[in-house]
C-alpha cells in the first residue's frame, strides 16, 4: 500500500474467522474479509478500512493455517508437483461514506516436486504455522514454487494492482 502512496495503520481485529471452507474458498475469504473490515469500521467510522483474508485451496479443499509442523509437512506434500489456487478477498468499508465493497482475486500456483529434504530446507527459512497452506511466497520461493499464474502480490496476501484499480473505480484518487 505504500507503493500506492497510501498512509495506513495496521490494526488487527480479534474476530472468529471461519476457516472451514464449507461454503467454498471464495465465499470463505470474502466473509472473513467483510467481518474484519466491518468490525474495525464500527470502531473507526470516519476511516476507510480495508480487511483482507487469504487462503489456499486444492480444488475445493481449503488449506488453512496448519495446526502443527506435521500438519504443515502434510500440506506441502499434498501440494507437491500440483497446481493450487490462492484466493484473497479485500473488503473496503467506510461507514460515514456508506461504502461497503468486496472483491476477491485468484492466482494459480504450481509447486515443484518436493521431497522431505526440500521441505526441511524450506522450513529452516519459513515458519509455516502462521501461513495458509503452510507456505509463504516471499521467502524461499525458489525451493517450492515452479510457477505463478496471476498476481504474485495476491499470493502474498494483498492484490495491490486490483486494489488500486478498484479504489479508482470507486472514485478514490490518492495520486493527487
Amino acid at each position: 500500500m505504500r507503493r500506492m502512496g497510501l498512509r495506513f495503520e495496521i490494526r488487527p481485529t480479534h474476530v472468529e474467522e471461519d476457516d472451514s471452507g464449507s461454503a467454498g474458498p471464495e465465499e470463505m475469504v470474502m466473509e472473513n474479509a467483510k467481518l474484519k473490515a466491518s468490525t474495525l469500521s464500527d470502531l473507526e467510522p470516519d476511516a476507510l478500512v480495508l480487511g483482507s483474508d487469504t487462503t489456499v485451496a486444492l480444488g475445493e479443499q481449503v488449506l488453512s493455517k496448519p495446526t502443527d509442523m506435521e500438519d504443515a509437512r502434510c500440506m506441502l506434500q499434498m501440494l507437491s508437483g500440483r497446481t493450487h489456487t490462492v484466493y484473497t478477498a479485500v473488503a473496503l468499508y467506510w461507514k460515514l461514506g456508506s461504502l461497503a465493497h468486496v472483491f476477491f482475486e485468484c492466482s494459480q500456483v504450481r509447486f515443484q516436486k518436493l521431497d522431505d529434504a526440500r521441505i526441511n530446507q524450506y522450513f529452516q527459512l519459513v515458519d509455516p504455522l502462521d501461513k495458509a497452506g503452510a507456505y509463504g511466497i516471499q521467502v524461499g520461493r525458489e525451493l517450492i514454487v515452479e510457477s505463478v499464474e496471476g498476481s504474485v502480490e495476491n499470493v502474498m496476501g494483498l492484490p495491490i494492482q486490483r486494489l488500486a484499480l478498484t479504489m479508482e473505480e470507486l472514485g478514490f484518487d490518492f495520486m493527487n
